[in-house]
């Protein structure tokens, strides 16, 4: 366990919005400073830090806390980790009181050195003597072209075909069978028995940006199915949070990130002098994706192959990065099927020059509907009209708007005021459905619907709202939380009906043991999502003026009343639960509880 003293010291010593700016672009706004939400995808900031309390929330998506809770979300940390995140950058050393303690099931730190044991084991296998790794060599370095130095710079390796080749290396280290099935390194057979999840395979390390590894990716050397195989979700590694080569790239893509669709184009592309690409890992790019992009670069260029499924998956990329308000090109090569190929051929200078004509979005739009459609044909000609109106009502400036709509225009001898009034129609649709939309979301937050933080909340939304409200002001307050403590208490955990509500009310009263009481106290005891939803209750009361002693007892009264009719619903026999509500309310009375 880490000292009380040190976290405090730690989230003390750390600027919150020095951190977040480290990965969101902040404008002050007041005393506060508010910025694009990095937690889910937003063009209107509503995403807000709090000076004055070291913490953040975010009005879209209920996302907040402190520093540590900030870290443990953006770098997918657990809570302790994220403490030693911090610590170090405030040049805090971190001691656990307890190292026997077991953090969680899976300990990070070790999960993290079993992966980098893998991977040496990996590229050792890779230079052994031996035709298996003949052949793995031979795919690299001759068919590839990859030289030596970039196959030790990405840590490259090779998987030997066998079932037991990295497991028993493992399990001699220490690792145990649970370990190395939980980092998908091994998996289990119906009998129990342990085999190599990656075999026959060109392995490919993934690294995080603290330099870690956190998971792999193989390809085989022939052509069985599946050609690439990546590491599935772990206890350090989730593939939709993560970029292969974000640890190279994230230093040198100021100016502009490359997103390529495999490993072996963004090796390429950094083994050609182009250090700025990244790739998704086995997945279609992703919302956190795009948003961890956004973090390092504000201009994306796609580097898809342009075949149907390529155009599908840059399409979803550009909608995806263009929400987290980065600029997106495409990049268009001809006489080759890859960045790759290209380079090879026509040298990095050539490359360099197609990149820095890579298309706009309405560029690489428009020629893909002209090559759609037969613009001879009137029903083809309406269809292709039909596709660049909504593609232009989707852009934000009307000035940018009015560039494109000449461009059509004129490309297909039609008016400029009748495009311009279908898109303006388009563009009041697109409203209407984001309004809707925008309803539909609050009506289930008011509702309770769906709800994973607190799931009873839809049960009954009165109830749980006013439990908010009352855990709320004891989070604003001391002294209403120094009355948890009185003879009677002003309030006991049977006063509250949801589960979540009580667990929050019994680490509120039970944290507290002197003055310098913090929010903060509460990361241990809970998931960053509740966390989240932990602040926002005390934000929502911070920003109302009243907040005094009968707006706290009313509040109160209304709970405990709201609870007792509700227990008196759900009773098997209501009379008796009355009798019971009837009896802990005279004993209330007369002080004896």
């Amino acid at each position: 366990m880490i000292p009380k003293e040190v976290i405090e010291e730690v989230v003390a010593r750390t600027d919150i919005v020095q951190l977040i700016s480290g990965y969101v672009t902040l404008k002050r706004a007041g005393s506060n400073m508010v910025g694009l939400c990095p937690f889910h995808s937003e063009r209107t900031p509503s995403f807000t830090v709090f000076t004055g309390s070291n913490s953040f929330y975010c009005f879209g998506c209920g996302a907040g806390g402190d520093a540590i809770n900030f870290v443990r979300r953006t770098e997918n940390l657990d809570y302790p980790d994220a403490v030693e995140f911090l610590a170090k950058r405030v040049g805090i050393t971190v001691i656990d009181t307890d190292v026997h303690e077991t953090r969680s099931r899976f300990d990070r730190k070790r999960m993290l050195e079993m992966n980098r044991e893998a991977a040496r084991f990996f590229h050792e296998e890779l230079l052994k003597d031996n035709p298996e790794a003949a052949t793995a060599r031979e795919y690299l370095l001759g068919k590839r072209a990859l030289s030596r130095a970039t196959v030790n710079h990405f840590g490259l390796g090779y998987a030997p075909n066998s079932f037991d080749a990295l497991t028993p290396h493992l399990r001699a280290l220490g690792y145990t069978e649970d370990e190395l099935v939980a980092g998908a390194l091994s998996g289990r057979a119906k009998t129990g028995k342990l085999y190599d999840y990656f075999r026959g395979r060109v392995m490919f390390p993934i690294i995080d940006v603290s330099g870690n590894v956190i998971a792999f990716g193989g390809r085989v050397l022939d052509d069985s199915k599946p050609k690439y195989l990546n590491s599935s979700d772990t206890p350090v590694f989730k593939k939709t949070r993560n970029l292969f080569a974000l640890n190279f790239a994230r230093s040198e893509c100021a100016e502009r990130l490359i997103l390529c669709e495999g490993y072996m184009d963004v090796i390429a592309l950094h083994a050609a002098g182009f250090p700025q690409a990244v790739a998704t890992l086995g997945t279609a790019i992703t919302p956190d994706q795009a948003r961890i992009m956004s973090r390092y670069s504000k201009r994306v260029v796609i580097s898809y192959d342009m075949d149907e499924a390529g155009r599908k998956a840059a399409d979803k990329a550009m909608r995806l990065l263009e929400e987290v308000g980065v600029e997106v090109t495409l990049l268009k090569i001809s006489g080759a099927k890859d960045p790759d190929e290209f380079i090879r051929n026509s040298g990095a200078d050539a490359f360099r020059r197609v990149l820095d004509a890579s298309q706009s979005k309405f560029d690489y739009t428009l020629d893909r509907v002209l090559s759609k459609y037969d613009l001879i044909d009137p029903q083809e000609k309406i269809k292709a009209l039909g596709e660049l109106r909504e593609a232009i009502a989707g852009f934000p400036s009307s000035s940018e708007r009015e560039v494109y709509i000449g461009v059509v225009a004129d490309k297909f001898s039609i008016p400029k005021k009748s495009l311009r009034e279908d898109i303006d129609r388009s563009i009041n649709r697109h409203r209407r459905e984001y309004k809707k939309k925008e309803n539909d979301t609050l009506r289930q937050s008011i509702t309770g619907y769906q709800d994973r933080v607190n799931p009873e909340f839809s049960r009954t939304p009165g109830i749980a709202r006013t439990e908010e409200t009352v855990l709320g002001l004891l989070l604003c307050d001391p002294t209403y939380r120094a009355a948890l403590h009185r003879d009677p208490p002003v309030l006991t955990e049977d006063d509250f009906l949801t589960a979540f509500s009580r667990r929050v009310f019994c680490a509120v009263r039970d944290k507290i043991g002197d003055d310098d009481w913090e929010i903060s106290a509460l990361n241990e005891d809970f998931t960053p999502e509740e966390i989240g939803r932990i602040y926002g209750m005390r934000n929502r009361r911070m920003q109302l003026t009243d907040n005094g002693d009968k707006v706290f007892s009313d509040c109160v009264a209304a709970l405990r009343e709201a609870v007792a009719d509700q227990k008196i619903k759900s009773s098997d026999d209501p009379m008796a639960a009355l009798q019971q509500i009837l009896k802990n309310k005279r004993k209330e009375d007369k002080g004896e509880v």
